[in-house]
């Protein structure tokens, strides 16, 4: 099953004097056993364009619809037998400790 990774800035990071993971380590785990589809960073807030149609108009809006002190910064797509081996995965993630990440399992358009 696919996963989303959103990894999301956090207003509260872990604050334990345990050495933080390394994102290239990660990568390499994750990629090494086959479970990485995908990832990269995305650029800033003040980058970020809305898009909504309301009454037949376009809206377009500079920067997030939402007003947050977090924000997505990146995604990976993950490739994963269950849940238990997704969550796995992200709880190695360096963010998993400095911002949280939020798994979202892929819903195909032909399971209704």
């Amino acid at each position: 099953m696919k996963y989303m990774m959103f990894v999301a800035t956090d207003t509260a990071p872990d604050t334990s004097p345990e050495p933080q993971a390394d994102i290239e380590v990660w990568g390499a785990d994750v990629d090494g056993r086959g479970k990485w589809v995908m990832g990269d960073r995305l650029r800033p807030l003040e980058d970020a364009t809305t898009v909504r149609v309301r009454s037949g108009e376009l809206l377009v809006t500079d920067g997030p619809f939402t007003e947050s002190k977090e924000w997505i910064m990146g995604f990976d797509i993950l490739e994963c037998e269950d849940l238990d081996e997704a969550i796995e995965i992200a709880s190695k993630h360096p963010m998993a400790r400095n911002g949280r990440l939020e798994l979202r399992p892929f819903w195909p358009i032909d399971e209704g």
